[in-house]
């Protein structure tokens, strides 16, 4: 698989310990988790002593003492009454403990994952995150919720087991002794191949989210260009290898049960009938038998249940590790550990002093190269050039979603590096080029530039945007709820409302790629005079290609190949010739031409 998280991850896989890091999640409840281990050991002990009053049962049968017979029978209806409380308690203790767990767990991946840079998702595709975070954390939750405390419990009743039968006869425990290291082989050899594929059948599945996450969200553009047949080709291809793995693991975990199971069973029913030859030669009484019989068969359960357990544990091992990756990754954008705050009120002055940036996965080639360029509070300035020049990328490095690999960036004479990006992120509002609608109304969305905005504030933030007649006319008006990415809504229609939200955002440093690249010409104009009013008095930075948009720039700014080659007003470009003369007469001349 591409995902570098896949194939030399899942060597690491090589024991149970991954589990341990579920410890800083579990340990928050101590109290809860103690809870559950005592009615666990409970359960147990009374489980362990059931058969002593099932003996005392059938031995009782043959007293003539009918009140003893009959508080046996007591006896034995005390402690099964014993065991169904016991055994309540375990489980709503232990299931609501997995549940608090988990939850913290998928708050925690979250957490983390929300605040990466895009060079994390550069190696990493967004359905595979959300595959852990979901499929991963429901495998822990089978085994914190259920399988664990299935396994501590058979573990006692094994240990607690074995010893009673010693004490109800040392020469049959012998012999059941014998068959205990033809079962501990096969659950170690056969469970290291089922961890394997546990953690090959988990990336799988990853994938396979990746995939579907990846074509449903651009599902418009896959039916457009008749993808569909390849699409679920490729889909089909991915789900069937994940389906491989695990019907892999499925058919060694099986071998390895039934192997388990035979000797234990088989080893048992010869141990009794040797038994049975010792109650006819009066060496052990029948109700001595029978306790022997049902803690022979409880110790048998328990490795059983071990044994189907313990791939169980395998499973949710490499979940963990999977879990624990996104927790431990390391982002390339970090805060500093004592962030300095930035200096108020902001002004919104912004400097690149010879900075230079490749993209992580373009290492070869620099985005930008040598780069100086300093803008004055207040000034509006626009980034003109062809595509892939470096202007996108200069937004970029302002909000510090990357790094310069060499340089320094400052805002207000701050260099980023040194606050928080969450502090200065704050005072800029930003409009991208491909404008992101979320699955809410279209109020919501706009609020989103400031959640405490009053209705009244976004109303007017989008009468700004030109965008408050087309709200008032959909069905519910601004509650309109508009769909996942804005399927409901025009091009236009989506980039008003994410101008409409960074209007309302109201920041000092303003940023537009690519703005008004979705609109007509009527709705252009309204947008550009509301950037004009907005732009007063606030740090301005515009991309765009149509020039029509960056006339009035105080300055323009012509980048190509990732370098400042001029820089000017309209006028003074148009005259001087060069790359953004030429853009000019392509726009305005030829293009009028074409009309």
């Amino acid at each position: 698989m591409a995902d570098k998280y896949s194939e030399q991850e899942r060597e690491k896989s090589k024991k149970i310990g991954a589990l341990a890091s579920l410890w800083p999640f579990l340990r928050p409840y101590r109290v809860l988790l103690g809870l559950s281990i005592g009615a666990l050991i409970l359960t147990a002990c009374v489980s362990l002593v059931l058969p002593l009053a099932v003996r005392r049962v059938v031995d009782g049968f043959e007293t003539s003492a009918e009140a003893l017979l009959d508080s046996y029978f007591f006896a034995a209806l005390a402690i099964a009454g014993l065991l169904a409380v016991g055994t309540g308690l375990r489980y709503y203790f232990v299931t609501r403990l997995g549940e608090r767990v988990v939850a913290d767990i998928r708050k925690a991946v979250f957490d983390r994952v929300i605040g990466m840079s895009p060079t994390f998702y550069e190696n990493i595709m967004t359905g595979e995150v959300l595959s852990r975070i979901t499929t991963d954390t429901t495998l822990i939750l089978s085994v914190i919720g259920s399988s664990v405390s299935i396994a501590l419990r058979n573990a006692l009743i094994l240990v607690g087991g074995l010893a009673m039968l010693f004490f109800t006869s040392t020469k049959l425990t012998l012999m059941v002794m014998l068959i205990v290291p033809a079962v501990i082989v096969p659950i170690i050899v056969l469970g290291r191949r089922v961890r394997a594929l546990s953690r090959e059948n988990q990336d799988w599945i990853g994938q396979s989210s990746g995939t579907a996450s990846e074509t449903l969200s651009s599902v418009q553009t896959v039916q457009a260009f008749t993808h569909e047949a390849k699409s679920r080709a490729s889909f089909a291809d991915v789900t069937e290898k994940s389906y491989d793995a695990a019907r892999r693991r499925i058919f060694t975990r099986a071998i390895m049960t039934v192997i388990v199971i035979a000797l234990v069973f088989f080893g048992i029913v010869g141990v009794l009938w040797i038994g049975a030859r010792d109650v006819r030669a009066d060496l052990m009484t029948v109700g001595e038998l029978v306790q022997f019989v049902i803690y022979a068969v409880m110790v048998a359960g328990g490795v059983a249940a071990l044994s189907e357990i313990w791939s169980e544990l395998q499973r949710a091992a490499g979940a963990t590790e999977r879990l624990v990756e996104l927790l431990n990754a390391v982002d390339t954008v970090q805060d500093p550990a004592a962030p300095l705050a930035l200096p108020k009120p902001v002004k919104g002055a912004i400097t690149f002093d010879d900075v230079v940036f490749h993209y992580p996965a373009r290492p070869g080639t620099a985005a930008l190269n040598g780069v100086n360029l300093t803008v004055a509070p207040g000034e509006t300035v626009a980034l003109v050039g062809p595509s892939g020049a470096g202007k996108t990328t200069i937004i970029q490095l302002i909000q510090r979603f990357y790094d310069p690999d060499s340089g320094t960036i400052t805002l207000d004479g701050m260099n980023l590096r040194d606050m928080a990006r969450a502090d200065f992120r704050t005072h800029i509002a930003l409009v991208p080029q491909d404008p992101v609608i979320f699955a809410a109304s279209a109020r919501e969305n706009i609020r989103f530039g400031r959640p405490d905005a009053s209705d009244e504030q976004v109303e007017q933030a989008a009468r700004a945007a030109a965008a408050h007649d087309f709200l008032t006319a959909l069905p519910q008006g601004y509650d309109t709820y508009v769909g996942e990415r804005g399927v409901m809504l025009s091009g236009g229609q989506k980039q008003r409302i994410a101008i409409a939200r960074a209007i309302l955002r109201d920041s000092p440093v303003l940023l537009l790629d690519e703005a008004t690249s979705a609109l007509d010409a009527e709705s252009e104009r309204a947008v550009q005079q509301a950037v004009e009013t907005l732009s007063e008095g606030r740090t301005t930075l515009i991309v765009a290609h149509r020039l029509a948009t960056v006339k009035k720039a105080d300055r323009i700014i012509v980048f190509d190949a990732g370098q400042i080659i001029a820089t000017g007003t309209h006028d003074d470009l148009v005259s001087q010739g060069g790359l953004y003369a030429r853009l000019a007469r392509l726009q305005f001349t030829d293009g009028l031409a074409a009309e």
